[in-house]
């Protein structure tokens, strides 16, 4: 277990050298000047975050799924540490707690006087699928309009479910008010949920979004999908921003398992940058990479048939102290504002983690590198569009509980996302965000992404 791991925690010298990960076949897309980018319209405060959902790991399997031939993926786990980030959302004059997240596309509220089931099937008290409230009152909304004959539909391999009615209503985030936004409104779910939120507000591409063109949802499949607009897409159509881009700023805080109330978390900001400051002069705006609809693979070059799913990053490399030099393959890599780590190809989390002082161990129960909580951090940078972006210090060692002594234990902020293969997905979680304003213009397919200043 974690104490095992740490017994076999000595001291090591790191080398002086640089260790210069970079990709051994490089389809290097065009480097874009930096974005001009103004304040932003529309500002919501990020207040909370709570454990990371279970089912998140399925939703990154799938997109293997959805257009590779062969079907296969590689799922990735993910930390029980890892974190989601939270706002307020107001639909139909109601206002609940809802996830942020990038790597998901439908906004929906949990229906008042929802059934709950644990996750056999068998029903259970409303209470243990913990969700913030006891739902959205559809029938109380003024401006609720039901969607008939479909249905709102998410299984997941864990056993999680979401399913029921589809509907339109007023959406609001940060003073940013789009009517007629369609919404799920599942009042069938079997959840694992962290008793502050009610829904999720989800950012991604309409490709992911969960809308069947049937009531039966053991019936939901690729054939009856109907792709729809999500929340940022409809304000952008309709004019109620005035540029297409949305931005995230993320602020590191403390990492606990319990739900962390705090007034400093950051900004989800519509139209512009949020109110934080920057280092202009680390900047760059490269294309989001969509995904081949022939063999499924990951491309930057121009082509009208790619579908869009996540928001897929070109990474050119990265640096940090070591003495050999390492190639990689696969650059299936996403920025996800619903994971606390970087999961990156194991050759690099391996070489990474044998540069602290002491050096990282590998538990291999848990799958994640420990680390002494007051080890010396060796530097590490990620390499977009030919600019380097350094991650703090203070990011890549995260609190992970307390040994049977009742010591604290560590992780390490970079840990192995798995063998670097065409067919796995690697992550730039808020071990990276913390450090950059990270901007995505929906329009263009492009993201901005800037050095922070410390703070």
């Amino acid at each position: 277990m974690v104490s095992s791991a740490f017994a076999v925690l000595s001291l090591v010298s790191a080398a002086a050298a640089e260790f210069h990960v970079v990709r051994h076949v490089s389809h290097t897309p065009r480097a874009l000047e930096p974005a001009v980018i103004p304040p932003a319209e529309f500002v919501v405060p990020i207040t909370s975050t709570a454990p990371r959902r279970q089912s998140k790991k399925t939703n990154l399997a799938s997109l293997r799924k959805k257009l590779s031939p062969t079907g296969n993926t590689a799922v990735l786990e993910g930390a029980d540490l890892d974190q989601e980030y939270l706002t307020d959302v107001t639909i139909g004059g109601q206002t609940f707690t809802a996830i942020v997240d990038t790597g998901s596309s439908d906004t929906w509220l949990i229906k008042k006087n929802f059934r709950c089931f644990n996750l056999t099937g068998f029903p259970e008290d409303t209470e243990t699928c913990g969700f913030g409230s006891e739902g959205f009152d559809t029938a109380a909304s003024p401006t609720f309009k039901n969607f008939p004959n479909v249905s709102f539909n998410i299984s997941y391999g864990d056993g999680e479910f979401l399913s029921g009615p589809v509907g339109f209503d007023t959406v609001s985030v940060g003073g940013l008010a789009v009517t007629q936004q369609e919404i799920g409104t599942p009042d069938f779910a079997a959840w694992n949920g962290d008793g502050v939120n009610s829904g999720l507000i989800g950012l991604a591409y309409a490709s992911l979004t969960s809308v069947f063109n049937t009531t039966d949802p053991t019936k939901a499949s690729r054939a009856n999908h109907i792709p729809y607009d999500p929340f940022f897409f409809t304000a952008v159509k309709r004019g109620a921003v005035k540029n297409p881009f949305f931005s995230l700023a993320l602020n590191r805080g403390p990492l606990l398992v319990n739900v962390t109330e705090d007034k400093n978390l950051g900004f989800l900001a519509f139209g512009g940058m949020p109110p934080v400051a920057l280092d202009d002069k680390t900047a760059v705006t490269v294309p989001v990479q969509g995904y081949s609809a022939t063999d499924g693979n990951p491309t930057s070059a121009p082509d009208p048939n790619a579908v869009f799913f996540y928001y897929t990053a070109d990474v050119e490399g990265y640096t940090f102290p070591g003495s050999t030099k390492l190639n990689t393959k696969n650059n299936n890599t996403i920025l996800d504002s619903g994971t606390t780590l970087n999961y990156l190809p194991s050759a690099v989390a391996e070489a990474y983690n044998a540069q602290f002082v002491p050096k990282a161990t590998f538990d291999e129960e848990s799958g994640l590198y420990f680390v002494d909580c007051k080890a010396k951090v060796p530097p590490f940078s990620v390499k977009l569009g030919g600019k380097s972006f350094p991650i703090d210090a203070r990011d890549q060692i995260l609190l992970g509980g307390t040994d049977d002594d009742g010591k604290p234990i560590c992780i390490s902020g970079t840990q192995s996302g798995g063998e670097d293969t065409p067919e796995n997905v690697f992550i730039l979680g808020d071990v990276f965000l913390h450090n950059v304003v990270s901007t995505f213009d929906i329009k263009a397919n492009e993201m901005t992404v800037t050095r922070r200043k410390k703070y």
